[in-house]
């Protein structure tokens, strides 16, 4: 099994480059199945979630190859419908299969999805929406088999703003005659780089970034398009973090700073000096960090659950106590435990986690509990003093490319151990 060996306690310097959206090229990896034809996505970052899709869409039959950062597919040959149970275990978010595939092949069968065990997610939403377009579901034995009845496009009121379920309505609402309004949809930054994509192969979507997105179903769609994924909000968040712990002066390039911006006006108030451009942010940390808060985790644009856990690790260092709410998932303070055992003051209580900041963290033999734990661990082992060992760094791997090559290019003192 591979491990991260980091020696903690040095200041980051320099520049690093954001990539790819992971939480954007997956449901525009499921999308390409829509068209029928080639897809060149480029900005595509190299990901063990993206290797999964790709896993997905080979076994349905498209044709997919990988350079650098650029994929191709070529869902012209796509000849199934169903996901078998081991790929579907490998990707959370594998559900985002099901409405493309019922819009290209009016049938669909899968497995629930696996991926980081963070409690339940609101699945049973997609299955509503779905049902309430036309679709005839069945589940049974832990199997999804839905199959299109009279697919009619018609107005849907989300009861809270699922990004998963905004998207898989967006994918299958192409196919339906009529016009599908969301209502209280997700507004997240991968929404609109979902509409931009569909809008390139012809499809007839808006409101993106709103509360109401509208598609218009059975358009003809272009059968070839090129594509390139927004940067990664969480993966530029995590860098900043990592800095305001350890201590240093870095630029994150190549990013959306509005699309974080709820992370860097913490940070602000938790002492960085931060210098906003176009596309950077430049943070100095102070030499120590002030308590935040009250940070409570909420549908974009207020602050993402996907950033908790780095944000935590940097305070459990600052002077002060601060108050974590997370309010999106159940099982997102699994990683507390790992800080605790690196000497950090957490006390948690329900959707509560009250974190009381300590002179230094001691670097400590710990685990990646889940993608954004893993994460933590990284931010902390950074900033503690002497050796942190990170186990199951799989979970890191899902939604970091080559984490321990970023962090060097940055002054780090970290590798990864086979």
């Amino acid at each position: 099994m591979s491990r991260l060996i980091i020696e903690g306690g040095r200041p980051l310097e320099g520049s690093v480059r954001a990539g790819g959206a992971k939480n954007s090229v997956l449901p525009i990896l499921a999308a390409t199945i829509i068209s029928g034809g080639e897809s060149i996505i480029h900005n595509c970052p190299d990901l063990r979630d993206v290797h999964s899709a790709i896993a997905i869409l080979r076994h349905l039959g498209c044709r997919v190859s990988q350079e650098g950062h650029t994929v191709t597919v070529d869902s012209a040959p796509m000849d199934r419908w169903d996901i078998p149970d081991h790929l579907m275990r490998e990707m959370r978010s594998s559900v985002i299969f099901l409405g493309p595939i019922l819009a290209r092949c009016g049938k669909a069968r899968m497995t629930f999805p696996g991926g980081c065990e963070l409690g339940p997610r609101p699945i049973d939403l997609h299955l509503a929406a779905l049902r309430k377009l036309g679709v005839a579901i069945r589940e049974e034995g832990g199997q999804i088999t839905a199959w299109c009845e009279k697919p009619q496009g018609c107005d849907i009121t989300l009861s809270l703003p699922s990004v998963g379920a905004t998207e898989n309505i967006m994918l299958f609402a192409t196919a339906c005659p009529g016009v599908t309004c969301i209502v209280n949809a997700a507004r997240e930054p991968e929404i609109w780089d979902l509409q931009q994509f569909l809008q390139g192969i012809g499809a007839s979507v808006s409101g993106a970034g709103h509360h109401d997105v509208r598609i218009g179903g059975q358009i003809t769609l272009k059968k070839n398009t090129q594509h390139r994924v927004i940067a990664d909000r969480i993966e530029s968040a995590t860098y900043l973090c990592a800095c305001a712990a350890a201590g240093g002066k870095i630029t994150v390039e190549d990013t959306e700073p509005s699309y974080f911006a709820s992370v860097t006006q913490l940070l602000e108030e938790s002492g960085c000096a931060l210098q906003v451009g176009a596309d950077r942010v430049t943070i100095q940390a102070p030499k120590r960090l002030r308590s935040v808060g009250p940070v409570r985790t909420m549908p974009y644009p207020g602050f993402p659950t996907d950033a908790q856990s780095p944000l935590m690790a940097a305070m459990c260092l600052a002077q002060g106590t601060t108050v974590f709410t997370e309010n999106i998932f159940e099982n997102r303070y699994r990683h507390c435990a790992e800080l605790m055992r690196m000497g950090a003051d957490i006390q948690v209580e329900g959707r509560l986690a009250l974190v009381r900041g300590v002179d230094h963290l001691t670097g400590s033999a710990v685990k990646a509990t889940d993608l954004r734990g893993g994460a933590a661990m990284v931010v902390a082992g950074l900033a503690a003093q002497g050796e942190t060992s990170i186990s199951e760094i799989d979970h890191i791997d899902r939604g970091y490319e080559k984490i321990e090559k970023a962090y060097a290019q940055l002054g780090a003192c970290i590798r990864r151990e086979e």
